[in-house]
């Protein structure tokens, strides 16, 4: 798996020279997609590159890429709002109108203050989602963002994405089952 993972993540950049920089960096920007199935290793990648997991053999984090398990495990007793204030102390780039944006589209609003515990599955991966998505981030890892989210907020995640896909320096980075065709993939790596 290291030795593969690896050359797939090579092959998205191009390198002028023979490998000098870390196999996991520069990841380009836009939107990336991650696919395979149960067990493939997309959840792995993807904590890998943000430094959440050792990195395997010649690999290395990125120095600025965030993931986050968006079931927010351990933080029952949490609200959103400490949620958000946590993941805003170590994110330079914060961006705290489109958190608010985000929580508004996503219908969290009313439950901001709401321990986590009495959220639904749903509106905790949104709490999680908003998260990463205004952490401003250089690199933005989503494991499997679309689990549990109604029709509703699956289109508010789309649309932010389909918005963010030529951004000149950020990148986000999908891991799923399939890549959704309606988003327009600058790559799609099938891990199985």
């Amino acid at each position: 798996m290291g030795r593969f993972l690896i050359d797939v993540l090579l092959s998205m950049t191009p390198q002028p020279t023979p490998a000098l920089d870390p196999p996991l960096q520069p990841i380009l920007p836009g939107l990336i997609a991650i696919t395979g199935g149960e067990g493939s290793g997309k959840t792995s990648l993807l904590r890998r590159l943000c430094g959440d997991l050792p990195a395997l053999p010649g690999e290395a984090a990125h120095a600025d890429a965030q993931w986050l398990d968006l079931g927010l495990p351990g933080q029952d007793a949490q609200t959103a709002l400490q949620i958000w204030q946590e993941r805003q102390a170590f994110s330079p780039r914060w961006n705290a109108d489109l958190q608010q944006q985000l929580a508004g589209a996503l219908l969290l609003l009313p439950h901001q203050d709401k321990p986590l515990y009495m959220l639904s599955t749903g509106s905790r991966r949104k709490v999680a989602l908003v998260a990463l998505l205004a952490s401003g981030a250089t690199v933005t890892c989503l494991d499997q963002p679309y689990a549990a989210l109604d029709r509703a907020s699956i289109g508010v995640l789309n649309h932010f994405l389909r918005d963010m896909a030529d951004h000149a320096q950020r990148s986000w980075v999908v891991a799923d089952y399939e890549a959704d065709p309606a988003l327009p993939w600058r790559r799609v790596l099938c891990l199985d």
